[in-house]
């Protein structure tokens, strides 16, 4: 499936959502950046809330491009088996490095309040796509600590591994397409265009007297 852009993905994932969780307040969790639009546009559709899970991927040494785990924003770390090779020194300071990225996003994203308590409520975690499993397996686990009532993994595209590893984790997963080859998110979008830090700050900001009313 060749989606047109993050819209149109987030489009169809709402239609398919709907039927469930529409009216029903959850808590619509993106993974940053580039799903932060997404998220918008299903919380909207099913009258819910709409926050960040931020989590980060470390990188292997000489290609941080290269995920080896990720980890979230509390500090808890998820190492796959190859991960685990990874010498110690070396991924103590990729840990600090990245929880450093977090915290600023964070303090950039929702400067006047934290993470919207996902305990006992239907949450739904979103991202554009997902190759390798790592970052979306860090924010189930991450939200799972926090005991919800439902979690629900939503994607536009995902992998075969990381479909089977989003099972492990999510109560139920919503995915459009699993194609058996896979080689990056981007070319399955026609525009896969970069997310700014400016951008997601923008889109929470301006939720947040709705939020707070809420609340």
């Amino acid at each position: 499936m060749l989606f047109e852009n993050r819209e149109h993905a987030a489009h169809l994932l709402a239609r398919r959502l709907s039927a469930y969780y529409q009216n029903k307040n959850p808590l619509v969790l993106a993974i940053p950046r580039g799903a932060i639009g997404m998220a918008e546009i299903i919380a909207d559709a099913l009258g819910g809330e709409l926050d960040v899970v931020l989590v980060h991927k470390l990188g292997a040494p000489d290609q941080p491009e290269l995920a080896i785990g990720a980890i979230d924003e509390a500090g808890n770390v998820f190492l796959p088996g190859y991960g685990l090779d990874i010498d110690s020194p070396y991924l103590e300071a990729e840990k600090q490095a990245q929880l450093g990225i977090l915290r600023e996003r964070r303090a950039r994203y929702t400067p006047s309040r934290g993470p919207i308590d996902p305990h006992d409520r239907i949450v739904i975690v979103v991202d554009d796509g997902v190759a390798t499993g790592s970052t979306m397996t860090a924010a189930l686990r991450a939200i799972r600590r926090s005991k919800p009532k439902k979690l629900v993994a939503a994607v536009a595209v995902a992998s075969p591994a990381a479909a089977r590893a989003m099972r492990r984790e999510a109560d139920a997963i919503v995915c459009l397409d699993v194609p058996a080859e896979f080689y990056a998110v981007g070319q399955f979008f026609e525009n896969f265009s970069q997310v700014s830090d400016e951008e997601v700050a923008t889109i929470l900001q301006k939720r947040e007297p709705a939020m707070s009313a809420v609340n």
